[in-house]
C-alpha cells in the first residue's frame, strides 16, 4: 500500500470499506426482503450490491496497484489484517459489549476472535508453503541457468568455431 498518512490514502480506505460494507449490507437486505416475500426490492438490493463492489474495486485497484502485488504480498497483508483483528480490533469490541453487557455480541466477537486467528494462520501456511516452492523453483531455475551457460560456453570456446 502506498503512504498511508496521505489524507488521499485515508479516504481511499475509508471509502473501500464504506463499498464493501455496502456490498454485503445490501446483501443481507435482499434477503431480508425475500424472506418477506418481497421478490423486486431483493432484485433491486441485489443489482445495488453488485454495483457497489465494481465500486470498492475500483478503490482497491488504487490502493493495491497490480504492477505493486505478488502472491506473497496479498497473503502479507491478509496476514497483518487478520492478526490485527483478533489481537486488537475484536478484543477491544469484546471488552466493550461486555462492559454493556450485551452478551450476542460477545459470543459473537468471540468466534470473530478464533476465527481470524485460524485465517491468519492458514494464510501463514500458504505464504511458508508457497516461500518453500519458491525456492525450490529458484534452484531449479540456477541449474537450468548454469547447464544453458555451459552450453553457451562451450559454443563460444575457440576449439567449438572450428569444428
Amino acid at each position: 500500500m502506498q503512504n498511508a498518512s496521505s489524507v488521499t490514502i485515508q479516504n481511499l480506505e475509508a471509502a473501500f470499506a464504506g463499498e464493501s460494507m455496502a456490498h454485503i449490507k445490501y446483501l443481507w437486505f435482499a434477503r431480508q426482503c425475500r424472506k418477506l416475500g418481497d421478490e423486486a426490492t431483493a432484485r433491486v438490493f441485489e443489482d445495488t450490491a453488485a454495483q457497489e463492489i465494481l465500486h470498492a474495486f475500483g478503490h482497491a485497484e488504487l490502493l493495491f496497484a497490480d504492477e505493486t502485488m505478488t502472491p506473497e504480498k496479498c497473503l502479507q497483508y491478509a496476514i497483518e489484517g487478520e492478526t490485527h483483528e483478533y489481537t486488537e480490533m475484536y478484543p477491544k469490541f469484546r471488552h466493550e459489549a461486555m462492559q454493556e453487557g450485551n452478551a450476542a455480541a460477545v459470543a459473537e466477537l468471540d468466534e470473530q476472535i478464533v476465527e481470524s486467528k485460524a485465517h491468519a494462520e492458514m494464510f501463514k501456511a500458504v505464504l511458508d508453503k508457497a516461500a518453500k516452492r519458491f525456492a525450490a523453483l529458484a534452484r531449479v531455475e540456477e541449474k537450468h541457468a548454469k547447464h544453458y551457460q555451459a552450453a553457451r560456453d562451450a559454443l563460444a570456446a575457440p576449439d567449438a568455431l572450428a569444428a
